[in-house]
This record gives structure tokens, sequence and C-alpha cells, in this order.
């Protein structure tokens, strides 16, 4: 699919984050003036969609406050994590937003295509664009060589969380393969406590947080190769490496030992509510793989944690010790703009800016892919080691189920929900998964 260029290095994202870098006066890009419009109040409103609620909303709505302030433009903010139906349907009725987070690359070439989305090469001053972002999230954005979407925010996957003072109490030691990583778990579960910790419920997006086991898994156990062709339709569900993943992943799903809460946990507990468990005491789970942005969503329920002290994390681990042990896997936060008007248009341009998206990093669960955001924009050590672990990473992919048609994603998330419910019916499940494939990638 020409649209998604896989991250076959992410060096280049040193560029598009640059921890060295320091804001400074003069390296304000011409677009931050721009986008600020401090020049002028245009006045108004922007209606703005997205899935964010709680601290991820007050983060964005902080985020644009600057620029109401500058403007006199007022955000108009509505978020709903069923996204993908509640944006389709307001597209679909002639109702779209003025400017909306997309749910993904592969969700954003099909409203692309369709001609719902405006191109941004003449909103944004591109040369701008081009000084402050890696060409990889600039590429991302893009649909037939049109710019129709930007990353505003970027998060690292596959971490695997720990609360390090009870790790250690416990005598447990950082795994470096799965299956140091299994045997500890083995470890865990024998002591008579669940290893892991996992929420799958996200309202009508309930499941995702098991694509990202499913796609970390798939990356470390077969390669960049099998993670390529499988999330671009080229590999079928049911072929053994993407079966051997699911396979993998039940070794902990499918056991109530492994999991705190057992199969109904999984399925009951809110994402960003399943960590909670690694800070009781004593613990009631040692482990949560979950991405960059949940530290905000610990501190939260504990505000008096000390990143590093109470929390810290390991990456997702390989299954070769001969495999490169730095490939991870990264997501991040599209903008699309529905309506050309000029307050959307002074929102897009401000959205890219260093200014915009400091405000965000600072506020935590967030790293920034614009490369004028220095190191003083991370809020702890946690924030600052995740975005240099993009840095070091030999080998990066985008997060495959936001690569894949609508259609694709849904399916996989409800998958991955059966599964969790009976593990028994994975034959039927990626059979099921084969036929939705050849149908959303033929179209």
């Amino acid at each position: 699919m020409a649209w998604t260029r896989s991250f076959t290095s992410l060096r280049t994202v040193a560029g598009a984050l640059a921890l060295s870098v320091v804001i400074s006066a003069c390296g304000q890009s011409a677009q931050q003036q721009s986008g600020g419009s401090d020049a002028s109040r245009i006045g108004g409103n922007v209606n703005v969609l997205a899935t964010w609620g709680g601290d991820e909303q007050d983060s964005f709505l902080a985020m644009v406050k600057p620029f109401e302030d500058r403007t006199g433009v007022r955000i108009q903010y509505e978020g709903t994590r069923d996204l993908n139906a509640v944006l389709t349907t307001r597209v679909q009725g002639g109702n779209p937003p003025d400017v909306a987070g997309l749910p993904g690359p592969g969700q954003m070439a099909e409203l692309a295509r369709g001609g719902r989305l405006i191109d941004l090469s003449s909103v944004v001053d591109m040369a701008s664009l081009q000084a402050d972002y890696s060409q990889d999230w600039i590429r991302l954005g893009q649909v037939d060589n049109r710019l129709v979407g930007i990353f505003i925010k970027t998060s690292l996957k596959g971490q695997i969380w720990h609360n390090p003072a009870a790790f250690n109490q416990a005598g447990y030691s950082i795994p470096h393969t799965w299956d140091e990583t299994m045997a500890l778990s083995e470890r865990i579960a024998q002591s008579g406590t669940a290893p892991w910790c996992i929420g799958l419920e996200s309202g009508a997006a309930s499941g995702w947080p098991g694509t990202d086991w499913i796609e970390n898994i798939v990356l470390r156990q077969s390669g960049t190769d099998v993670y390529d062709r499988w999330y671009s339709g080229q590999l079928r569900w049911t072929s053994p490496e993407i079966q051997r993943a699911w396979q993998t992943w039940g070794q902990i799903v499918g056991n109530p030992s492994m999991v705190f809460g057992g199969r109904q946990g999984i399925l009951a507990t809110n994402f960003g509510d399943a960590g909670a468990q690694l800070f009781t005491t004593p613990p009631r789970c040692y482990l949560h793989q979950q991405g960059s942005f949940i530290s905000s969503f610990y501190t939260k329920s504990n505000p008096n944690l000390q990143a590093a002290q109470d929390f810290d994390f390991f990456m997702f681990p390989p299954f070769d010790q001969a495999q490169a042990s730095s490939s991870i896997e990264v997501a991040g936060d599209l903008f699309g703009m529905f309506k050309d008007t000029p307050q959307a248009r002074a929102l897009m341009q401000y959205l890219v800016t260093p200014e915009a998206q400091s405000i965000w990093t600072r506020r935590g669960g967030a790293i920034s892919p614009n490369r004028q955001v220095g190191a003083d924009a991370y809020p702890d050590i946690m924030t600052a080691k995740a975005a240099q672990t993009m840095i070091s990473a030999s080998t990066v992919r985008f997060d495959a189920s936001d690569l894949m048609p609508e259609g694709m994603n849904n399916a996989f998330m409800r998958g991955l929900l059966d599964y969790v419910n009976d593990p028994t019916r994975l034959n039927e499940i990626l059979t099921s998964l084969d036929r939705v494939q050849a149908d959303t990638y033929s179209r």
C-alpha cells in the first residue's frame, strides 16, 4: 500500500524527537508565528472531534488555550471513544467536524480517497514542517502523495511496566528474552500472585490493547518482513507465523493464574485502570504491558507515585537472543481537516508548532514528533527514557492495526475479545479474519 511506508529505520526520528535540542526564541519556526496568529484575532469557532477523554482531553484543551487567547477562536471539543463510528456517521451525513483526530493511517487513507480530507500542503507551511518534522512522520500523513494528516503527538509501544520496589523486594530480575519473561511469569504465578495485569475494555474500541500484544509478538517473533506483509494484507491471518503469535499470547491470557482477575478481569477492566494493581500492598500483579502514555494514568490514580522509583519499564523482549533486541513499535495521533475555514487553518498551523506540542509533553503522556521540542519539555525521567528508546532503536515499525483498513482493524479487535473469552476458537477466529481481509483489502 503506497500510502504506508514502514519505518525501516527510525534513526531519523532522532531528529523528530531531538532530545538534545533546547527551544530558543531564534529557533521558533515561521510556522509558529503564523499558527499562533499573534498578528490578528480571527474569532469564530472550530469544531474538533477526537477520541480523548479524561487527562488526555485536559491536555489537549490546555494545548489549545494559548491559541484561543491569541486568536479569539473558540475550540468546541467533542470527545468519543467510538471515533470511527461517530466520524463516519457525521461525514456520511454531510456534517463533518471542522477538524478531527483520525482513527489511524488506514482510515485516513479511506477518507482521503473518498475526497473527505483537505490537502494540508496549502494549509501549513511545508518548508517549516519539513524543517521541524522527520520525513517519516510527514510521509505517514500522506495519501497518494498528498498531505492529509499531521501528527501532533506520538507514543512508544511495547513497554512492560513494573513497580521497582515491589519487584526487587520479591527478588525478581528484569528478563531479557521471551523465554526469561515466561519463566518469570511462571515463578510469580507459583507464588500465588498473578504476574500480569491486562485490561481490554475501552468502550466501542474494546480490544485495542490486545492488538499491541499481537503486533509486538509478531514483530519480535517473526521479524519485519512478516510484520509488513501481514498489516498490508499480503499474509493471511491463518498463516503459521500469525497463528503462532496468537498462541504465544494465549500462554498468558489463556491461563487463569497468569492474569489478575482472569478472563473476566481482562475483558471488563478498562485499559487505563489495569496497571493500578501494580501499586497495591501487596501488589496484585507485577507486570503490565502498555504504551508510554500509560504513566499519566498511573499518577492520576496514585498522585504520590514517583517515576523511576515507583514505576519503570523494560521493552518487550526478543524471542531469539540473536535478534536485534531494539525492535520497537510506535504510534501517533493524526489530525485531519474536513472543512476549509480560516479558523480551522489557523488551528492546524498551530498544532504542528513546538509551542503547542510542548504544552502536552510537559503535562505527560506524550512524545512530540516536532524536532524543536527539547529535553526540558518532558516532565519526568520515564518520558525522556521512552523518547530515548525511540531514538536508539535500530528497527521500528508503526502500529500495524492503525495501518489496516477500518473494517480489518475493527474485526481484529473483536477477534481478540472472542479469543480471550474462548481460546479454543482460535482457528475459527483467524479464518473469519481471513475473510474480512479478503473483503477489506480488495476495495
